[in-house]
């Protein structure tokens, strides 16, 4: 998945602040269909959602799956900034600290502030910076579990002297990555408040007869720009009328989120969101453009990542 970055050279001027060492942990697949999954949908219809296209033969973190995990060492009462980033092409995961409880502190590498939890989820291209106290001597697993199955893949944090178990499999199958981290966040340096030039709604739509995706009914590479000037400030409402999550990675441009199925939110700033599938209301997000911007759709293989370019 990733790799460990050591701590920085600890500040000798200030003894009481723990200086948390960094751990990188990035979650990736290494290359059948299988059932998606069924949920609640508008009015408590039954909705179902296509998860997992492709059936992987193994999870990775840090290049490593839990039959030989990465050990990270770490000491005992010590702070650890857990960096997880899910470099998965067709799977999301919820990242699970087990006994051990965190604090969300950064989104796509954007301050947020902190949101303390055990179980985030985390889309494709997403990324989590989580602060974690650890309360004592011991071993801790740090897993990604992907969402809809059983499977899951992790590191494991051990203290000296730490026992160190074999992860049992057969665990249960993790439900759907959601959006309920995304309603608690807000970022930490908002963009400044200001009413929008421009108001474009984009429809995300497709499907797996044919393999296809689009938005606002265009399928890239024949799609209708959307102009901007610099300096502009867009706000863009994103619907998705698709059976499965989209996570839109906008490429080199940050935007905040507004709102999550059309309720208004102080949101934070990042520049990838998941849009849950057949949303009867939009997701909302406004950006502060810096340049001409093109919006297309970019097709991963091999599942469907939604994609704005900028130029």
């Amino acid at each position: 998945m990733a790799q460990k970055t050591e701590e920085a050279p600890v500040d000798k001027g200030d003894a009481s602040v723990p200086k948390p060492r960094i751990v990188e942990m990035a979650a990736r697949v290494p290359g059948m269909a299988v059932p998606g999954m069924t949920m609640s949908g508008p009015g408590d219809t039954q909705m179902h959602m296509d998860l997992n296209d492709v059936h992987y033969d193994a999870f990775l973190a840090n290049d490593r799956t839990l039959a030989d995990p990465q050990i990270v060492r770490v000491e005992r009462g010590g702070r650890i900034r857990l960096r997880v980033i899910n470099g998965a092409s067709s799977s999301q995961f919820w990242v699970d600290l087990g006994e051990l409880v965190g604090r969300v502190v950064a989104t796509d590498g954007h301050p947020v502030h902190a949101v303390a939890g055990n179980r985030f989820p985390l889309a494709m291209a997403q990324r989590l910076d989580i602060l974690i106290d650890l309360p004592r001597a011991g071993a801790f697993p740090i897993l990604a579990r992907l969402e809809g199955d059983s499977r899951q893949t992790g590191i494991v944090l051990a203290t000296p002297g730490g026992h160190i178990q074999r992860i049992a499999d057969g665990v249960p199958a993790a439900p759907p990555v959601d959006q309920s981290l995304e309603a608690r966040l807000m970022a930490v340096e908002p963009l400044p408040p200001r009413s929008a030039d421009i108001v474009q709604t984009i429809v995300l739509g497709g499907g797996m007869k044919p393999y296809a995706w689009s938005m606002n009914g265009e399928y890239w590479p024949q799609v209708s720009p959307l102009m901007l000037t610099k300096g502009q400030r867009v706000e863009i409402d994103l619907i998705n009328r698709n059976h499965d999550g989209a996570s839109d990675p906008s490429a080199r441009h940050v935007f905040e989120v507004i709102a999550i199925d059309g309720r208004p939110i102080q949101g934070a700033v990042r520049d990838t969101v998941l849009v849950m599938p057949m949303g009867p209301r939009p997701d909302c997000f406004r950006r502060r453009q810096s340049g001409t911007m093109a919006v297309a759709l970019s097709q991963s293989l091999p599942h469907g990542h939604w994609h704005d370019d900028g130029a």
